[in-house]
């Protein structure tokens, strides 16, 4: 809105485009047009010497890495078809299989090392054509592509082997529940669903939601989302406990807080956990759910493992029979994690006082106002941008836990 003042103003200033003559105009025109022109061209600049920096750091680091990487797979190969040269593969047929998944998984890496060092020199090469064709973005862009492989099998490789856990190799089964604070909590529990599915097409696996229960004001109130990759349960185990979304309202010191708990088991990719539990154990109950959306019943198995009070469930199966089956399942890595986390023998050793419920564990706190902060709790580790986060780039986050929990396990 104009104010009188600013009218009258506007009426008695003088029009200095009227005053000036037709070449004084001109030269005002052409000498603004440069300085944008100019401005484009430094702008440009940058970008060029930004993609370019990227691409040197990468194909560096690939040419340090990679043949040293490459030399100590191929070793770890030989070895291996040496034990498979050695051993009567009929003796042990589980401890062949081993072998032979072993050498099935080296194999790929010895691959993907000799592809990775064919992509480095790739990113190289189209970068110095660019360089020769006047400074060709195409072709920039196609080089730092190339680049981009490169880093992110640097970055997985790295992480693959600070993942030595007993069930780290596995896949996973992760369980997001929304929190008691109502439609705000079931409408966050249904982004936390959209973090870790983004995050997992970002990385060329998908995961898949077996079970999903919607609430009737928007949002979800359960969702278990299976990842049935390698190393999945080694990422994402440092994702159980609670997820915090957190906005300061106007300066209150009350804070207004929606959370989501997140519970994260192995999902065993091979033959499965050997972990017998006795019937006696256990309570198995079941009822039907109806999905209003596509007037289907859904029957929901429960099971409650009476010694440590320990309760899954499953009702993404279209029959009883498989729920319970995926319940039991569910309840077994359970166990195994919770034997891992007491140091304990078996399961009949837990102490169930000891049990540490996903609810009693701040994993992470998303800030949204006034501030864009994502913080997690277990490794102090920051981001300043929430938007990413929530659009599935939580890789750091997860580099962050499996880092400190490398140190921790060398202490």
């Amino acid at each position: 809105r104009i104010s009188s003042f600013d009218t009258k103003w506007q009426a008695s200033k003088p029009n200095i485009y009227n005053n000036m003559s037709q070449t004084q105009l001109l030269h005002f025109t052409t000498r603004a047009s440069h300085s944008m022109n100019d401005k484009n061209k430094v702008y440009k600049q940058l970008g060029f010497f930004s993609l370019k920096k990227k691409i040197e750091d990468a194909v560096q680091r690939a040419e340090i890495f990679a043949p040293t990487a490459l030399e100590l797979e191929q070793a770890k190969q030989i070895k291996n078809e040496e034990m498979i040269c050695d051993y009567n593969l009929w003796d042990d047929p589980v401890k062949s299989n081993d072998i032979l998944v072993k050498l099935a998984d080296g194999a790929k890496v010895v691959d993907d090392l000799k592809d990775l060092k064919y992509k480095a020199e790739e990113a190289k090469l189209i970068m110095q054509l660019a360089e020769m064709d006047a400074i060709n973005y195409g072709l920039f862009k196609q080089a730092y592509n190339a680049s981009l492989y490169v880093t992110k099998f640097l970055d997985h490789y790295k992480m693959s082997k600070l993942l030595r856990g007993p069930y780290d190799m596995e896949g996973a089964c992760l369980t997001i529940t929304a929190g008691s604070g109502g439609t705000n909590s079931e409408i966050w529990a249904e982004q936390v669903l959209n973090i870790y599915t983004k995050w997992a097409m970002k990385q060329a696996n998908k995961g898949r939601i077996v079970e999903k229960q919607q609430s009737m004001k928007g949002g979800i109130k359960l969702a278990t989302i299976e990842f049935e990759f390698k190393h999945a349960y080694g990422y994402l185990s440092g994702e159980s406990g609670v997820h915090h979304m957190i906005s300061h309202q106007n300066g209150s010191i009350d804070d207004e807080a929606i959370s989501a708990g997140v519970d994260v088991v192995p999902l065993f990719l091979g033959a499965g956990s050997d972990l017998q539990i006795n019937d006696e154990e256990m309570i198995v109950s079941s009822s039907s759910l109806l999905r209003e959306e596509q007037r289907l019943t859904e029957p929901t198995v429960r099971i409650r493992h009476i010694p440590t009070g320990i309760c899954v469930q499953s009702s993404g199966e279209r029959s009883h029979f498989a729920n319970k089956i995926k319940a039991l399942n569910r309840l077994k890595a359970k166990l195994l994690v919770i034997v891992k986390e007491q140091g304990v023998i078996n399961v009949s050793s837990i102490k169930k006082e000891a049990i540490v419920d996903v609810w009693q564990k701040d994993t992470r706190r998303y800030v949204s106002h006034p501030y864009k902060l994502v913080e997690d709790v277990k490794t102090g580790f920051q981001l300043p941008d929430l938007n990413s986060v929530l659009d599935g780039n939580i890789e750091p986050l997860l580099g962050a836990y499996i880092n400190s929990k490398q140190s921790s396990d060398h202490v």
